[in-house]
């Protein structure tokens, strides 16, 4: 199914994608972890999850389909339609459907609908290539023991003629190391006068000049100017709260202020790079307080939806 492929790609780059009168599939990054059972290493990745709830047309997915294809919104919605109607008639018959590299849908005894993505493709773009590295276990106590065996059966000797030799070279090599430490010494505090005398000679030289500086430069203002406040609006954040994509700026703009008539701190973010002007209700700057406020705004319009800008 086409519609699987534009599903995948779209779950690369947003964390929300609607399939309009299905579901909405929600993608959530997970960090990098060791399983020390199996000595293996996961690299970061998304985790994909489905929510039945959120069924409402946010004009994502047909618009994309209508990009790919070079058809029209009207045609791209039918696609969907037909999609959903495909997936439908699957759970009714079969009681499962799978979507491709996305998860399997099944019917469970009291007729609610469970997802079970499948784990093969990682929808995290910052991923792409890295695998699951395996290492074998490092076995320290094993070597430690058959080299302990080794001393045992094979034991080393010294002469006394041998170890009186090398005890007199030892003894000179030390003497040697004595005298190259202390000479060292020595001329390591002579070159560390110098360089203070040096440091303390400049410093006064740059003192003297610029208090020379101070007092060419002194003068005395008569009328001092006012002074200039300048009011820095804050970053709004790269969390938003999407309200909606519109291809004319101008109902985008009407949509801005109908929005902020109701109270939510809207605005337009830019077009994506479908052409699409995106509204949204309001920014953040952490996930936590966007997944929190998107929490609160669900209560009243079941549209709305997280993008996340690259950061």
């Amino acid at each position: 199914m086409k519609i699987a492929n534009y599903i995948q790609d779209l779950l690369y780059r947003y964390e929300c994608v609607i399939v309009p009168g299905f579901g909405a599939f929600l993608s959530q990054r997970e960090s990098a972890f060791i399983d020390t059972a199996t000595n293996s290493l996961y690299p970061p990745k998304k985790t994909v999850s489905f929510n039945r709830q959120l069924v409402k047309n946010d004009g994502l997915l047909a618009n994309y389909i209508a990009d790919a294809e070079s058809i029209n919104y009207t045609t791209a919605l039918n696609k969907i339609a037909d999609f959903v109607h495909q997936l439908e008639n699957a759970l009714k018959e079969q009681q499962i459907a799978e979507i491709a590299n996305i998860g399997a849908f099944t019917v469970s005894e009291d007729y609610t609908l469970q997802f079970e993505p499948f784990n093969k493709v990682n929808y995290l773009a910052d991923s792409f290539g890295l695998d699951v590295v395996h290492s074998t276990k490092i076995q320290r106590e094993v070597y430690k023991s058959q080299v302990q065996k080794i001393e045992e059966k094979a034991p080393i000797h010294f002469t006394p003629e041998r170890r009186n030799r090398k005890a007199a070279f030892l003894k000179y090599a030390a003497v040697g190391i004595l005298a190259l430490g202390l000479s060292g010494i020595a001329g390591l505090n002579i070159y560390s006068n110098q360089v203070a005398e040096h440091n303390i000679a400049e410093q006064q030289e740059a003192e003297d000049k610029l208090q020379q500086q101070i007092h060419e430069a002194t003068f005395v203002i008569d009328n001092p100017l006012p002074a200039i406040t300048f009011k820095v609006e804050k970053q709004p954040g790269n969390f938003h709260l999407v309200a909606g994509a519109f291809r004319v700026e101008e109902n985008a703009e009407k949509k801005v202020e109908e929005l902020k008539e109701e109270g939510y701190k809207a605005r337009l973010i830019g077009a994506n790079k479908y052409g699409l002007h995106q509204v949204v209700f309001s920014s953040h700057q952490t996930r936590r307080d966007a997944v929190n406020a998107l929490n609160k705004l669900k209560r009243e319009n079941q549209a709305a939806w997280l993008l996340v800008e690259e950061l």
